[in-house]
């Protein structure tokens, strides 16, 4: 089968070696694996972070959001059938999506909305996986909570469905910060009830909005250029989330107010195999009908074309340009 893979980390995207086309052996299921002719995917950050940063000894193929049909299941597998359409966000210690064919555990993976696309759909997973846990599992907010959560970089792939899932599913009051007006207007449509820029003094906007301090953040970039105006505006007892990889963090300014720190890990459970690993498949099923019934939208930004190493690798410069809007999708090969 087909599949675009990296065989050097670190390599510029501009160098045709730092994605390439190879064909490579059609997997087979395992016992509790979907085997999936892939339609569609998305490109996210971490597809750049492993290329740049993780030696491989032989060719490794990237990506982890997809949509397709399953041709074929495992033994064990009770939660889909051959036939069905499916969307996943996969696992860090597989093969990735960037080929015609993957395999995925049927916990982690969920029926794709019926109302949209496929390239739409693939938009989705990770970053609802992501945002969902952020929100739910670890802020631990309840639905009739209607205190303050401050998002930095609301606009990017997280950002866009946490404001989402805050401003839909919570009584959450939303700030977003974006610095183009084109993503200031983004998160607006999105229904952020305020939009800060973060290029500016956090606290001072804030407190020209009425909200000189949060209950919740969920810092998803950055975090150490924000994190001393993060714990100035977070409120005593406060819950500060993060989802990227600041080079030093230091926690001890966060005992004096009490504030708690959690990190999200979309992959946790599928690398450590947890007990309550199907959970992410409750989300992706929770995610599909929110769509279909017309809560939430699709985050897709921009459509790049078929899925090949030319397109992947524009797909890769844009996200390392930090100028992407919503998710990138591919579609078709």
């Amino acid at each position: 089968m087909k599949a675009i893979v990296y065989s050097q980390n670190g390599l510029p995207i501009s160098d045709e070696n730092a994605l390439y086309e190879l064909d490579v052996a059609k997997p087979q299921p395992g016992a509790r694996d979907l085997l999936v002719k892939i339609n569609a995917i998305a490109v996210n950050p971490v597809d750049t972070k492993v290329r740049n940063g993780a030696p491989t000894d032989k060719p490794r193929i990237l990506g982890w959001d997809a949509v397709g049909v399953v041709e074929a299941v495992g033994d064990e597998v009770t939660l889909f059938q051959p036939g069905d359409n499916v969307f996943y966000a996969g696992d860090i210690t597989r093969a990735g999506s960037y080929a015609e064919y993957g395999l995925v555990d049927e916990r982690i993976a969920g029926h794709k909305p019926r109302t949209l696309n496929d390239a739409d759909a693939a938009a989705l997973p990770l970053t609802s996986l992501t945002a969902w846990e952020l929100l739910f599992d670890r802020l631990e907010v309840q639905p009739e909570d209607n205190a303050a959560l401050l998002i930095i970089g609301a606009g990017g792939g997280v950002g866009s469905i946490l404001t989402q899932l805050a401003c839909k599913l919570t009584g959450l009051t939303v700030i977003g910060t974006a610095s183009r007006p084109e993503t200031a207007d983004w998160v607006r449509t999105l229904g952020a009830h305020h939009v800060v820029n973060h290029h500016q003094p956090l606290g001072e906007q804030l407190a020209a909005i009425g909200h000189p301090q949060v209950r919740y953040v969920a810092s998803l970039t950055h975090t150490d250029s924000y994190y001393a105006q993060l714990v100035d505006v977070l409120a005593p007892q406060g819950k500060l989330a993060l989802i990227d990889d600041p080079e030093y963090l230091d926690v001890v300014p966060l005992k004096r107010k009490a504030i708690s720190l959690h990190w999200e890990l979309m992959f946790t459970r599928s690398l450590f195999q947890t007990a309550d690993m199907q959970r992410q498949h409750q989300i992706l099923q929770q995610v599909s009908q929110l769509i279909d019934d017309q809560t939430l939208q699709t985050t897709a930004g921009e459509h790049h074309g078929t899925i090949n190493a030319a397109n992947l690798r524009k797909a890769h410069a844009l996200i390392e340009s930090g100028r992407a809007r919503g998710k990138i999708v591919l579609s078709g090969f």
